[in-house]
């Protein structure tokens, strides 16, 4: 079925990030990848090529278009391209990191930020989860306590996308200790402060292009001028914010999900056994036929949610749905395909080895599965 998300001004924008990925991402896969991060340049291009900030108004250097099209566009050409890896650290900064800066700062700290945003000169990253917290936010332990015009900030972070490269750490951490969700803030810690460190690159199962890190905050002096919004309200900006983040997560899935299928299918009609194709045998056929079933129908809910998130009526509830059954749905679609490629699927050479090691995780970050299940049901009224 036709998808009628996009308009011709998304198409173009698709050809002309498709160029850029094969000319500045594509040759440098397997390197960013052996190296556990990607280079800091790539952001500074995107930003050059327009790639970064698309919904930053224009006297900031941004787009000044606020349309999610644009992002999930991205999002499914990483993915077509084999470099999802690479990917998140841009889509974390696009979908996820930029809607709290553009809805919570003020005059002040648009001016400072803004522009270094959108031109990757400034990546940014958020740093909520703690080691034995996970999803439970209102246990957070880092403390932020004011002392005249600063916050003392002390406290750690565990799985930060971009936590090697960031710039901009929005941290989450409690200015009253004790409250629990409404004793909240977020606060913006800038690289080079004093008490701020970096641990290691941690060596993860997938994704391992994207660096993710430990954070460290030891009696961290950090200006009243960085506190994003009001006073114990972080909470209920984590809360408004969560949605987006979730439905970026679900494009990437079915985004992943979708060049799994097709990588597949050019590699059945190629790969020969028993004096045929496999994509001849029926078991192979309708293997097939039910991934790209799957892949269709969830499509076409997922775009009636960007629409949704575009018209500012995207729920907690739906985003949840479609976190939840995309991603189940990349990792079952990534392991049906490289049952098909046989021994070859279980090489790295391969994409789908990486999709495969990839795909793991997308049920855990941004809200596990069981959360997912457990935000529906609270909907369901039973």
């Amino acid at each position: 079925m036709r998808r009628s998300l996009f308009d011709s001004d998304h198409e173009a924008f698709r050809d002309s990030f498709r160029t850029f990925l094969q000319r500045e991402v594509v040759p440098h896969v397997d390197e960013w990848d052996a190296a556990g991060i990607v280079s800091r340049e790539l952001f500074a291009k995107a930003g050059a090529g327009g790639f970064l900030g698309m919904a930053i108004p224009e006297e900031f250097g941004g787009g000044g278009v606020e349309d999610f099209r644009f992002n999930t566009v991205i999002g499914e050409e990483f993915a077509a391209a084999g470099a999802g890896a690479i990917g998140l650290g841009l889509t974390l900064h696009n979908d996820i990191c930029l809607p709290y800066y553009l809805s919570l700062c003020n005059d002040e700290q648009k001016r400072r930020w803004l522009p270094g945003i959108a031109a990757g000169e400034l990546i940014t990253a958020i740093a909520m989860t703690e080691p034995g917290v996970g999803s439970d936010l209102g246990s957070i332990a880092t403390t932020a306590i004011r002392d005249g015009d600063e916050y003392v900030l002390n406290g750690s972070k565990t799985f930060i996308t971009n936590g090697i490269n960031s710039d901009l750490v929005i941290v989450a951490a409690k200015t009253d200790p004790g409250q629990k969700h409404n004793g909240l803030s977020l606060l913006v810690v800038e690289r080079g402060m004093a008490g701020f460190d970096r641990g290691r690159n941690l060596d993860k199962l997938g994704l391992h292009a994207q660096d993710t890190a430990e954070l460290f905050f030891d009696d961290v002096r950090v200006p009243v001028a960085n506190l994003l919004g009001e006073e114990g309200k972080g909470f209920s900006y984590l809360m408004v914010n969560l949605p987006q983040e979730r439905l970026s997560i679900a494009v990437a899935g079915v985004a992943a999900a979708r060049s799994a299928l097709e990588w597949t299918k050019t590699y059945v009609r190629e790969r020969k056994a028993f004096g045929q194709s496999i994509g001849a045998f029926q078991t192979t056929r309708h293997t097939l036929a039910e991934i790209a079933t799957e892949v269709e129908v969830a499509q076409h809910y997922l775009d009636q949610c960007v629409i949704a998130l575009n018209a500012g009526e995207l729920s907690a509830t739906d985003a949840s749905m479609a976190k939840y059954w995309c991603t189940e749905l990349q990792g079952r679609t990534v392991d049906r395909c490289l049952q098909l490629f046989g021994g070859y699927g279980f090489m790295t050479e391969y994409p789908i080895a990486r999709a495969y090691a990839d795909a793991r995780v997308t049920r855990i970050y941004g809200g596990t599965t069981e959360i997912m299940k457990e935000i529906v049901a609270r909907s369901l009224d039973v």
